[in-house]
């Protein structure tokens, strides 16, 4: 587990100040006992260690006991807070603050929500995990305000999951100025699915329902094979048609083929929220 809260010493400092500010932010808090201010401050500092939960790493130094460590660094009153970023201070502040501030400045150097998740995200794709990946990068991809780079993450794994509407979507908001190679690239990927989107079996569905829009079997099986390609929206649409005309259609599979979709896009999913909005309001 990652430590939130250490103590430095002499024996440490190499480690803690330098070695570790390589890797996350690093949040010097120099002290004494006799300090009352230091007193004050002190218990901010360790709730937001805790609360942010190793996203930094507050290092308390005893003014008295490291005196030649406070010296190097310059220290000239107490409490005095420093935050070193790749070996260097970047930041800090000299006596008590109020816990407001703190967090403001912490929130210049700690890495934003979205890219956590992102980092999460990326995690769970290495390892294949795609479904769970998904939700993740949809949110990463709203709370970022539709960031770019993870615009296209998000847009490639929709399209692995041949969600191709819904990557359509994605990409067609991606600014002339950020069409890059890996743009593209996924824009070539996007036309190959579209055009390799109608299985033979599809195709023969899709005519027989559109010689016979009556022949509701027909469009319960092309339904079902949409669902297979994971063409999800269009498969719904279907679904939600025939339950309109009949609640209890195929002794009750399209309802349940219906509630299946919902379910495996996922909680948070908005076109999972759409269309149990759409079942609902048919329902009551």
């Amino acid at each position: 587990m990652e430590e939130f809260i250490v103590d430095v010493t002499a024996q440490n400092a190499q480690q803690v100040l330098i070695e570790e500010s390589m890797k996350r932010p690093v949040v010097v808090d120099v002290w004494a006992e006799w300090c009352e201010p230091c007193k004050q401050l002190m218990p901010v500092l360790e709730k937001l260690a805790n609360e942010y939960a190793g996203q930094f790493l507050l290092a308390k130094l005893n003014a008295d006991t490291e005196q030649a460590l406070a010296g190097q660094l310059g220290v000239r009153s107490l409490p005095t807070v420093m935050v070193l970023k790749d070996g260097q201070p970047v930041d800090g502040f000299a006596g008590a603050q109020p816990e407001k501030e703190i967090r403001e400045m912490l929130d210049k150097y700690l890495p934003k929500p979205w890219d956590l998740k992102l980092q999460q995200a990326q995690q769970l794709v290495a390892d294949g995990n795609l479904d769970e990946a998904l939700p993740m990068l949809r949110q990463a991809y709203g709370e970022s305000d539709e960031r770019v780079d993870i615009a296209k993450q998000y847009a490639a794994i929709l399209l692995e999951k041949n969600r191709v509407k819904d990557a359509e979507t994605v990409l067609g908001k991606i600014l002339m100025a950020d069409q890059d190679s890996d743009y593209q690239q996924l824009m070539a990927q996007l036309e190959l699915k579209q055009q390799a989107a109608d299985s033979p079996e599809i195709k023969a569905l899709q005519e027989a329902v559109n010689a016979n829009p009556e022949d509701t079997e027909a469009a319960y099986k092309l339904a079902v094979q949409l669902t297979q390609s994971e063409r999800h929206e269009e498969a719904l649409e279907i679904l939600l048609k025939l339950l309109r005309s009949d609640m209890g259609f195929a002794d009750g599979a399209a309802k349940q083929a219906y509630l299946d979709i919902v379910k495996a896009l996922g909680a948070g999913d908005p076109l999972a929220a759409k269309y149990q909005r759409k079942l609902m309001t048919l329902m009551f």
